[in-house]
């Protein structure tokens, strides 16, 4: 049974429905399941489950989190050992516990086998009649037959969402173009910013490199510091009230202040950054100087980005930043195969997305409950699009999923 069901059973309350222990016999009482955490962490805060003795006489009464997995093995996957945001979790849901976890603290918190009907029908019919949930692919009758019939959803339909998807990516470039004089380095250069910032801060990234002109970077591309400064001091996050702990913060206010007056440089409002229950790599000021770091060691850097095809040396380009693989490949998907496409270089485009691994995210995972397989970027794109333009907005009769199930 995949993750998100699990999810979806322990917060609609479902498990309180049948008996529940802990994995040494202790009887489990679900007083409230806790609110589903959809930033980093566990994946359920604020729960409240009441723990009896062997005998059943007394019990005590947790609050604190919920971490969900199908196998408990998959703890050290996600190499929650090392996280001390899951030091507090006060209880361990699986499907099957395979394996004792452990903190950063080295203590082992209970685990639990989730006690629930397991065959595909009831599935089914749940998510069928499920009420109160926020995902329109689950609850919408074609979600149903699909999870009976994966096979609905075909390959020809998923190559016409993707390339749907590009072309609003390009028709988003194309708005980009006209605001940068047809400047293809200025816009490419906005937009990797916007992307740079991820789903939390690309707002005030994009709004940031709108008001820093390219070129004013590439006046000042050999000195890693200066860059630094700009973006920094453009940021609005090494003034107060805003201030973020940085080496070096005395200089960097300096030498933005001269750069400021030469350039006439006008910063965004530093309220605009989000910064709650983030890890350290993926803070404002963090993402900030990887695109220092960019500009720096990568001269001509759209040229290139348009010239080279090897799916390795697009991630090369990006490898002084810092950033993992994962971030990289996000860039690549975002920024490099829209550009790409809208260039001309529909058919490298293409080929592209198809060498990058599809993403993982709270929409892919639902269409893999679905049983649909998710090779590649390619596949992950094209049902994202498909999600977001009829799942999620109810024109089901815009889809050719639905047509076979009238």
């Amino acid at each position: 049974m995949p993750e998100i069901i699990l999810h979806y059973i322990w917060q609609q309350g479902i498990a309180k429905n049948y008996p529940q222990f802990t994995t040494d016999g202790r009887k489990v009482e679900i007083i409230d399941a806790g609110k589903h955490n959809l930033d980093a962490g566990p994946d359920f805060r604020d729960a409240r489950l009441r723990i009896y003795t062997p005998d059943g006489t007394q019990y005590v009464e947790l609050v604190g989190n919920v971490e969900i997995h199908v196998l408990s093995s998959e703890w050290f996957t996600h190499k929650h050992q090392f996280d001390p945001a899951y030091d507090n979790i006060i209880m361990h849901v699986v499907k099957r516990a395979d394996k004792q976890v452990f903190n950063s603290q080295g203590e082992a918190p209970d685990q639990m086998e989730l006690s629930i009907p397991g065959n595909r029908d009831w599935v089914a019919e749940w998510l069928h009649t499920a009420k109160g949930m926020d995902d329109a692919l689950m609850t919408h009758r074609c979600g149903v037959q699909l999870l009976k019939n994966p096979g609905l959803l075909t390959e020809n339909w998923k190559q016409t969402m993707l390339i749907r998807r590009l072309k609003c990516k390009t028709e988003s470039i194309e708005r980009l173009l006209a605001i940068s004089l047809n400047d293809w380095r200025q816009a490419f250069y906005i937009s990797l910013a916007h992307y740079f910032g991820f789903h939390t801060n690309g707002v005030p990234f994009e709004k940031l490199a709108k008001q820093t002109p390219l070129a004013v970077l590439n006046k000042h591309r050999n000195d890693l510091f200066q860059l630094e400064a700009i973006l920094l001091g453009q940021s609005g996050l090494i003034e107060p009230p805003y201030a973020v702990e940085l080496d070096e913060i005395e200089r960097l206010r300096q030498e933005y202040g001269f750069l400021q007056h030469k350039f006439g440089l006008q910063p965004i409002a530093g309220s605009l950054w989000k910064r709650g229950r983030m890890r350290p790599q993926n803070a404002p000021e963090t993402r900030l100087r990887q695109f220092a770091k960019l500009i720096y060691s990568s001269e001509f850097l759209f040229s290139r980005i348009i010239d080279t095809t090897d799916t390795n040396e697009l991630r090369a380009l990006f490898g002084s930043t810092g950033m993992g693989r994962d971030s990289i490949d996000i860039l690549l998907i975002n920024v490099v195969v829209p550009f790409k496409y809208a260039y001309g270089h529909k058919e490298q485009a293409l080929d592209l997305i198809r060498t990058i691994p599809a993403e993982n995210n709270r929409i892919i995972r639902q269409w893999q409950t679905l049983g649909q397989k998710v090779y590649s970027a390619a596949d992950s794109q094209a049902l994202i699009h498909l999600y977001q333009t009829c799942c999620e907005e109810g024109k089901c009769m815009d889809c050719d999923v639905y047509s076979p199930i009238l």
